[in-house]
């Protein structure tokens, strides 16, 4: 049976390159590489029409990786594409070292930065769910059958039997991430009810994203110019909002191509973004290959279910290329694209004005005068903590000041009968919405 090697750093790069395989992919993986700690010996490319199903590329391509591997002396090969595990097993038994796919980099990398005990369980699971794929390489002693007295017999191999273990503890943590979701859920109930608006900064790796964040609420969270510098979410105030509470999270960069186990293990992350009332998507204006970045991101987005959003696209980084700052906005009016320099707190002034008008319509200030057969409504409105007053007229009827949402409005305007003609013809109508807007 092959033998791996030790567990060194050392790495020939595997660059599989395919028609629609952009110039930028490469600098990429190399990027992801040195964020894992590799130190990459040589790169080889390897132009493809198709994978080829034994070794991904063909068997010349792989003697070349082999040879290098030899002459460089690596301790392994990275390959830029994922693998199955057949492939990978092939290409380690041609090399004689271990071989990582793009896949096993990227969990290898989250593994390194995860520091919350949440984001260390959203990480053993992805990578126990990759590890189960791949449970039959190598593994030959695990053909064996249990045996002893009174154990004779077909019973449960030992492949079977770390199987069943894995699947367990994949079941395990599944639950431990279930109960990270309701707390979020009701931590998001609750900045509701306080009526706390939340800004999400998404964007691909390494756009600037934990700078913006620093320079946005004098916080000082840690950067480095790698990628996945930032795993965990982190969440500050934001000072000098004049639409009241307003709360900015920044979240893990997003990346070309990512492991859908990491889509389905960072579910629980990427909620907050999915839950926020306003994205800024940070996009690298320095970065020649920004149009496809954001084109990958606004895939993520629509995958968690946040391209419903309103978003603003803030250019970062305009310090680097050689423009004058711009400001785009739409046909209503609104900003929808923004320069700044987060680094040197150019445009943030301008970018605080623009999540304030953004936010402004997202909350509603009215007085409801409600009768007694409106009593349900009026149960509904304190449920959802949106009294902020309340007063008895010499009539028996309920004046209620209200502050919620819009979200929250539409909803209860849905509602069958009187209650919901009441919500449309008073907190939902445009002269309450004027109103409320213009104290907000």
């Amino acid at each position: 049976m092959f033998e791996r090697a030790g567990r060194g750093n050392r790495a020939v790069l595997l660059h599989p390159v395919f028609a629609d395989t952009g110039p930028e992919s490469l600098d990429e993986f190399q990027e992801l590489c040195r964020s894992a700690g590799v130190e990459i010996a040589t790169v080889l490319t390897a132009p493809r029409g198709r994978p080829d199903a034994r070794y991904f590329v063909g068997s010349g391509k792989i003697d070349e990786v082999a040879e290098q591997v030899s002459a460089n002396g690596a301790d392994l090969v990275v390959v830029s594409r994922p693998l199955s595990a057949i492939q990978e097993r092939n290409i380690e038994k041609r090399c004689g070292v271990r071989v990582l796919d793009r896949t096993t980099l990227i969990l290898d990398i989250f593994a390194q930065r995860a520091r919350s005990h949440e984001g260390k369980l959203q990480v053993e699971l992805a990578q126990l769910r990759h590890i189960s794929t791949r449970l039959v390489r190598g593994w030959t002693h695990l053909e064996r059958q249990k045996g002893g007295i009174g154990l004779r017999g077909p019973g449960e191999t030992q492949l079977e039997t770390d199987r069943r273990l894995l699947g367990q503890r994949i079941s395990y943590l599944k639950g431990r991430l279930d109960r990270v979701r309701q707390q979020r859920a009701q931590s998001r109930r609750r900045r509701e009810r306080a009526h706390v608006f939340t800004v999400a900064l998404v964007g691909y790796t390494n756009a600037g994203k934990s700078t913006l964040f620093n320079a946005l609420t004098d916080s000082d969270v840690g950067t480095q110019d790698m990628q996945f510098a930032t795993l965990d979410p982190t969440v500050r105030q934001l000072p000098n909002i004049p639409t009241g509470n307003v709360l900015l999270v920044d979240t893990v960069g997003f990346v070309s191509d990512l492991p859908h186990e990491l889509v389905a293990a960072f579910h629980a992350t990427l909620q907050e973004t999915r839950e926020a009332d306003l994205l800024l998507h940070v996009i690298d204006a320095a970065d020649p290959f920004h149009q496809q970045r954001e084109q990958d991101v606004e895939g993520v987005l629509e995958s968690v279910g946040a391209n419903d959003i309103p978003i603003v696209r803030v250019f970062n980084k305009v310090d680097l290329v050689d423009r004058p700052m711009s400001t785009r906005r739409n046909e209503e009016g609104q900003v929808e694209r923004i320069d700044v320099s987060a680094l040197h707190s150019l445009g943030l002034d301008e970018l605080k004005q623009t999540i304030a008008s953004r936010l402004k319509g997202k909350r509603i200030e009215s007085w409801v005068c409600l009768e007694g057969r409106h009593a349900k409504l009026r149960s509904r409105l304190f449920d959802l903590g949106a009294v902020k007053e309340e007063k008895v007229t010499e009539d028996g009827e309920w004046m209620l000041y209200v502050i919620l949402s819009q979200q929250d409005a539409e909803q209860l305007g849905r509602l069958p009968g009187a209650d919901g003609l009441l919500v449309r013809d008073t907190i939902l109508s445009p002269t309450a919405l004027a109103a409320g807007q213009s104290e907000t």
